[in-house]
């Protein structure tokens, strides 16, 4: 049997208010991600790209259409079974981190597992290869504050990992690094990417979105371009990191 698409989303809108003073964010999107692929979502300020990754992110909800999820339509979930749901099915990486200060890598990969009600042998070996994927083996007993920005934004991609999610979402995820920093986590999401995982990226850096597979252009909450790369155009360094 096929699976179904990561994402398939249709016909979305989005209305704040009500009224002379409704605001329409997303103005009917329709979007299918299917697995395994890479897309960078782009857009200028108010394009709507912030209200569709919330969306997506299972943190809001259409005001009209449908969005489904791994095959799960949201609209119909409470706000409990949405939080499983994100739980369960989405890694977030953000752009400042987010990481608790006192807490080891460790500790802070291990959070969603604990909140998912996993035991602690099993968050701590869990926890431990999330680590050791994006090169933080030796790094499990530091915290934040004894970690390098770069090594920070690992941590959090490490954390939304762990749980094995069927998308990892990442919004503006280069946004507080330096240039060798910014390298050094598109070459991870790279090669995340080539091992299989489901990622959409939020950003409005034209080199950022380079890494991608498949660039999803928003202007006014529309689509307004949806096209899949050539191959020499992935993987070109950002600027100021040659």
């Amino acid at each position: 049997m096929t699976s179904p698409p990561v994402l398939d989303i249709r016909a979305v809108t989005k209305v704040y208010g009500e009224g002379d003073t409704a605001v329409h964010a997303l103005r009917g999107i329709t979007l299918t991600v299917e697995r395994g692929d890479y897309v960078a979502i782009m857009g200028a300020s108010g394009s709507g790209k912030s209200t569709l990754m919330n969306i997506i992110g299972c943190l809001d909800v259409p005001s009209a259409g449908h969005y489904l999820l791994d095959g799960t339509d949201v609209r119909g979930l409470d706000e409990r079974r949405l939080a499983i749901l994100r739980n369960r099915r989405i890694g977030f990486v953000f752009q400042s981190f987010n990481l608790i200060p006192r807490m080891s890598a460790q500790a802070n990969v291990e959070l969603p597992l604990a909140y998912g009600g996993v035991r602690g042998a099993d968050r701590r070996r869990r926890a431990l290869a999330a680590l050791g994927e994006v090169g933080l083996a030796d790094r499990t007993r530091h915290e934040p504050n004894e970690l390098s920005g770069g090594q920070q934004q690992r941590v959090a991609v490490a954390r939304a990992l762990v749980t094995a999610p069927t998308l990892l979402l990442a919004d503006e995820p280069t946004g507080a690094l330096d240039s060798a920093s910014t390298a050094d986590m598109l070459g991870l999401f790279d090669r995340l990417s080539r091992s299989g995982r489901s990622i959409v990226l939020i950003t409005h850096e034209d080199d950022v979105a380079a890494h991608a597979q498949r660039l999803v252009r928003l202007v006014d909450g529309r689509v307004v371009e949806d096209r899949r790369r050539t191959t020499g155009a992935r993987h070109r360094m950002p600027k100021g990191a040659r």
